[in-house]
């Protein structure tokens, strides 16, 4: 497969079938789309655009569980050491290619848990308020789970939630943070400032923060600067031990196509590896070597494998190691370059079918590249529901975020530009059938 020869500007594209089926063609990543099952509509593939919310299943996935249901009948037990794929070392198969994806070192990740039991294990060890440096700063609305599990933090130290947990708001009549109020806040909070902790994506609105810009703001003022990736693996090109911040999590779900409440991803920067961060300890995050030993005093591995508590699990792990495999076959780079292309013809498409019926979408996703990602979110004038529905009937899997917006995402992996126009048709007869 070769590399990406498209231009990204918006004025090369057409509204056309033939100019889609042209950038298909042209796709180096276009086989990739046949290694999916794609829900199916009125006798063909639906236009699945939320991968945002649940990735497609890879095909592969039913051979790769099936192998290890084959090995726990066949071997019980001793499938931990003589499985096809070991499962007591299960994880450490995923290691190198969950670097990869998120730009790391080998040792500055682990996979495990979910994403949210992974933000808890994470702020255990980042999040240590003591005198007057006791806040956490966040974009207003994160993912829900995100707020929760801060405040719980928060409060587990006897803290307010109402007085230590800063959101950010946009600025009056705009829908998106800009990066330089970012800094300016973290400055102003400067010493009173324990963890900054912001979404790599916005779920809601798609915005993608600048990673590098506001870790090094973070440690200018003596902050501890975390992610949650959930948006972003799988999404944006991560260089996370390059931009250094403290730690990250995410889940597998969405872009990484591993299947629904699949186990999650954790990073820690090689800075905080082997030190004396306090941290919840549990066995799989004992020393390996001695691990059998069972003895009674804790000793961390000196990889964020010590952040650990619980084993392998294995089937949910058998997708996920399928699903890395795809990505480094694919490899983000290419990923992303034709990520670009895709939503940005999906905008252009949008933002034509509005300005022929005065404006009545309101895309609050970035333009810039360097600001977002696959996902696009709308406001629609009016009854905005009403469009998403008609959207539903019509075969187009999105989805609706209350109060008004909706949110959709082409994933490079397995979408095409031909489904961006059979979109842009279908919304023009949404349109023509509910005015």
């Amino acid at each position: 497969m070769g590399g990406y020869f498209w231009p990204i500007h918006m004025s090369a594209f057409e509204n056309t079938l033939a100019f889609a089926q042209a950038q298909d063609t042209a796709d180096p990543l276009r086989a990739f789309r046949d290694e999916f099952l794609f829900p199916q509509f009125d006798g063909r593939h639906a236009i699945y655009f939320t991968g945002n919310s649940l990735g497609l299943q890879p095909r592969a996935a039913a051979a790769a569980l099936k192998q290890e249901l084959d090995d726990w009948a066949a071997l019980g037990v001793e499938g931990h050491f003589h499985a096809k794929h070991p499962w007591y070392s299960y994880h450490e198969e995923l290691t190198a290619s969950t670097a990869r994806l998120v730009g790391a070192l080998p040792e500055e990740v682990v996979v495990m848990n979910q994403l949210t039991s992974n933000l808890h294990f994470l702020l255990v060890s980042f999040y240590r308020p003591k005198g007057k440096r006791v806040k956490i700063l966040t974009e207003q609305r994160p993912f829900p789970s995100d707020t929760y599990a801060f405040a719980s933090h928060i409060a587990f130290h006897g803290l307010d939630p109402a007085q230590c947990l800063v959101e950010m708001k946009p600025r009056a009549g705009e829908h998106t943070l800009r990066h330089e109020d970012i800094i300016a806040r973290i400055h102003e909070l400067g010493e009173e400032l324990a963890l900054v902790c912001f979404g790599g994506v916005n779920f809601l609105t798609g915005q993608a923060f600048d990673i590098k810009g506001i870790t090094a703001a973070a440690h200018q003022v003596g902050a501890f600067a975390g992610f949650d990736l959930a948006h972003a693996a799988g999404n944006l090109h991560l260089k996370l031990h390059d931009d250094g911040p403290d730690f990250a999590c995410w889940c597998t779900y969405k872009y990484l196509n591993s299947g629904p409440g699949s186990v999650a991803g954790a990073f820690v920067h090689q800075r905080h590896l082997g030190t004396d961060l306090p941290r919840f300890a549990g066995w799989w995050g004992h020393d390996k070597h001695e691990r059998f030993k069972m003895e009674p005093v804790f000793k961390p591995m000196p990889t964020a494998e010590a952040w650990q508590v619980s084993n392998a699990p294995v089937l949910p792990m058998a997708v996920h190691r399928v699903a890395l495999e795809q990505f480094d076959r694919a490899g983000m780079e290419r990923l992303r370059a034709k990520s670009i292309r895709l939503t940005g013809y999906l905008r252009w498409i949008i933002e034509g079918i509005s300005a022929a019926h005065g404006g009545m979408f309101n895309i609050i996703t970035p333009n810039d590249p360097a600001q977002s990602g696959a996902q696009l979110s709308i406001l629609i004038k009016g009854e905005g529901r009403g469009v998403f529905l008609g959207l539903t009937a019509h075969g187009v899997v999105c989805d609706w975020r209350e109060p008004n917006v909706l949110r959709m995402a082409p994933v490079p992996m397995y979408n095409s530009f031909e489904d961006v126009w059979r979109f842009g048709q279908v919304l023009q007869q949404v349109i023509a059938a509910g005015s």
